[in-house]
């Protein structure tokens, strides 16, 4: 308390209230400067970075409202689409779409291919998954379906692998029947799987984390903590690489070891987004940064492309089959342009 008729407990009392203020914004300084060379940090160099609509595409498909999703196959690449909900096969050799076919629902977590199949998990009333035969175009609808938007799927040697709810059930099915043979309990919020080296590997958005289970077994092996947030990943050089929405950087675990064998600022988080492996590259897609591409021996960000497009992607067919989600297109752009990005060329003497 303040007595006024006492000057010194006055003065005493607004010297200590000047020193709490000048502590106070003497730490919000500090707060404040270190949250800039936060962001500082986390912008990557200008020499990487180039625009994405300076990439030249050697082919162009309107697919429909969205574009959405990528598989790369033998002779085809396949790409879903909305309004209709449907998939596209295009001919890689010709570039011409040979193929729409209409879907029940919205391809909505990924698609996967094998057993002569296109497996496309469906959001609707209720979920489903579709399994297109890639010989005759037809399509058989199984009453299983994804946990909800934003997942993934994938096949193993003999059997084909799908989150199904909230809880982490990774549901088993039996390709030659159709039927759900094994159900694994993963943690949850796990979503996205895929298949590397005998192991289905799940990421876990609400966990942080990613998964290894034996495809032979169902059995769980280890679990491994990642960055924030990872939902989609990939497989390539002897790792498993998990886009982290959370804060942007790239995991890679060590398949052997099964352990984290490197974190790569990549600087592109936010929602959606894709990561494939190809020609010993590392490459993401997000809103705003279509196009990342990291080196896998060395870990380092190479270049990125920035401005409107990407979400998904694939390499195939010496090239890099990319959506502009938002514009309902599939683009394609030969791989030695992106690989070549940013070199300098000698001059000769």
């Amino acid at each position: 308390m303040i007595i006024a008729s006492d000057g010194n407990h006055h003065n005493l009392a607004l010297a200590a209230c000047f020193r709490f203020y000048c502590t106070v914004l003497l730490l919000a300084a500090i707060a404040s400067a270190a949250s800039g060379q936060q962001q500082k940090r986390l912008q990557p160099p200008a020499a990487v970075q180039s625009p994405f609509n300076a990439m030249k595409v050697s082919a162009r498909f309107k697919i429909g409202k969205n574009a959405d999703w990528v598989a790369v196959t033998a002779d085809a690449v396949w790409v879903a689409g909305t309004s209709p909900y449907s998939i596209l096969r295009i001919d890689p050799k010709t570039n011409v779409v040979a193929a729409k076919i209409e879907l029940p629902g919205e391809a909505c977590s990924g698609l996967a291919t094998g057993f002569h199949s296109v497996w496309i998990p469906l959001c609707g009333k209720p979920n489903s998954l579709a399994r297109l035969d890639m010989r005759t175009n037809k399509l058989v609808i199984l009453p299983i379906g994804p946990a909800g938007e934003g997942g993934g799927i994938a096949t193993s040697v003999d059997s084909v692998w799908l989150v199904s709810d909230d809880n982490g059930t990774l549901n088993r099915i039996d390709p030659r029947t159709n039927l759900v043979r094994q159900k694994i309990s993963i943690l949850p919020g796990s979503y996205n799987p895929i298949h590397s080296k005998g192991k289905i590997w799940v990421t876990s958005v609400k966990s942080n984390s990613v998964t290894a289970v034996d495809a032979s077994t169902g059995a769980v092996i280890k679990t491994i903590p990642v960055g924030p947030q990872p939902r989609f990943l990939t497989a390539g050089g002897g790792s498993i690489w998990t886009l982290n929405q959370g804060d942007g950087t790239v995991t890679r675990v060590d398949e052997s070891k099964l352990n984290v064998a490197a974190t790569v600022p990549a600087r592109i988080p936010g929602h959606g987004g894709d990561i494939t492996y190809g020609y010993g590259s590392i490459w993401a897609t997000v809103f705003g940064t279509p196009l990342t591409r990291i080196d896998a021996k060395s870990n380092k960000l190479l270049r990125q492309w920035t401005g409107a497009g990407g979400d998904s992607l694939r390499i195939g067919f010496a090239s890099i089959w990319i959506t502009d989600y938002r514009n309902g297109l599939r683009l394609r752009i030969p791989l030695t342009q992106a690989m070549h990005a940013g070199r300098r060329r000698s001059v000769r003497r």
